[in-house]
């Protein structure tokens, strides 16, 4: 038999081309998978990261302190200084019905806390019990606050994380040991672990917290108070009372009314909206770089795979001729569409994730909260089903094509 030497080196250079073009196109959905994975797992753990700033902070709260006066107002002159007192606290509970919990908070910086030989500075911060609703306290050791410790001023206090590492040993429990804050002493009752980057009055982890009417009595504060937390009832928003809340405060200190400036608030609601707001433009974004480099890689497959039926239109009409049906065609076409995006889409996941692991391991340390960057199982899942499905449309229009090609004409061609 006569081989023809030219024809098979036809054939070599045709399957060769066929292979480094079905590769590009393979890398093209590759890509797109491992994008969307990728963009994914990042979109996840910044969350986690901005989330982890306001861990503890009640997501309805607002806080409440003074400012110098910008009108003159009753005889008193325009850039007075004033201060709320503790009656300001009953007045909200009792005029705004849509407030739930109503605490005062005052805090002094830059103090010295001492234990043995060893100090640390510190923020010394009076609370009542219900603060725990404003800020989550994360106790590891101990309690928090409460009724008794008020009405008795008792000297106690729960210490943060930073000023148990700076003056304890590691795994000791500080409960019970005398602490010396400037010259007082309060004994330790709890160890609060929160980390947080959000300061109220302080970081948290640099913080002593003591009763109010304590650190009322020790600093000689009297009835002055510098910020009222409060959390709304459910249904309600933040800026439903908060013209309420200004205005009470401002009737009982002789304050303008219009004057803005006078009394100030951080509302934390309206910070948690617009980090969610946020998070899920961002997760949009991602979704829509991700799908549409996915999409283009399957538009890919489908040219190939058009391009690879052109080429092979002898061999199919052959097969139709000796009694191929049209099902076999379309099921060998779109069989090697779904065969080519499932590879390079499981390559993709595979690699997204081993990705995603690696930052996960560089960016956790022990002594902090961990920060996922991992997608979930069932984002796996579904990634991976719409793979397939794209496979499947990709080779529909070639698997169509392939039908069409009629034995006669096929050959005749050749």
């Amino acid at each position: 038999m006569r081989i023809d030497i030219d024809a098979c080196e036809e054939i070599l250079l045709t399957i060769t081309r066929n292979k480094t073009r079905s590769l590009l196109t393979a890398f093209g959905v590759f890509w797109g998978i491992f994008m969307l994975v990728a963009l994914m797992g990042g979109g996840k753990g910044l969350e986690a990261t901005i989330s982890s700033q306001f861990a503890g902070l009640a997501t309805n709260s607002a806080f409440v302190f003074t400012n110098q006066t910008s009108e003159p107002y009753r005889g008193f002159r325009k850039g007075r200084w004033w201060s709320m007192e503790t009656d300001d606290v009953e007045r909200l509970r009792q005029r705004v019905a849509g407030l739930d919990v109503v605490t005062p908070t005052s805090a002094f910086w830059g103090r010295t806390a001492t234990y043995g030989d060893l100090k640390c500075e510190c923020v010394v911060k009076g609370a009542y019990p219900d603060y725990e609703r404003i800020e989550h306290q994360e106790l590891t050791y101990g309690r928090f606050i409460n009724d008794m410790d008020i009405r008795e001023r008792r000297k106690v206090c729960i210490i943060g994380k930073r000023i148990y590492e700076s003056l304890f040993q590691a795994g000791e429990n500080p409960c019970g040991k005398l602490l010396a804050v400037d010259g007082i002493y309060y004994r330790i009752v709890g160890l609060n672990t929160s980390t947080s980057n959000i300061s109220i009055q302080g970081s948290v982890e640099e913080g002593i917290m003591v009763p109010f009417t304590t650190l009322q009595q020790a600093y000689n504060q009297g009835r002055s108070v510098q910020v009222i937390c409060f959390t709304i009832k459910q249904g309600l928003h933040v800026a439903d009372v908060e013209d309420e809340v200004k205005a009470v405060l401002k009737a009982a200190h002789y304050v303008a009314p219009h004057d803005r400036d006078a009394v100030a608030m951080v509302n934390a609601e309206a910070i948690f909206s617009m980090v969610d707001n946020l998070m899920t433009g961002l997760h949009i974004l991602i979704w829509m770089v991700g799908l549409g480099t996915l999409l283009a890689g399957a538009i890919g497959v489908s040219n190939i795979m058009m391009v690879t039926v052109r080429e092979r239109t002898t061999e199919i009409g052959i097969r139709r001729a000796i009694g191929a049906k049209p099902r076999d065609i379309l099921q060998q076409i779109l069989s090697e569409s779904v065969v080519l995006t499932a590879v390079a889409g499981m390559t993709g996941i595979t690699l997204g994730v081993l990705l995603l692991q690696a930052v996960e391991l560089g960016v956790n340390k022990p002594d902090e909260p961990f920060i996922g960057f991992q997608v979930s199982f069932a984002l796996a899942l579904g990634t991976a089903a719409l793979i397939i499905v794209l496979g499947m449309l990709a080779g529909l229009a070639p698997a169509y094509r392939a039908m069409a090609i009629k034995p006669i004409e096929a050959i005749r061609d050749e």
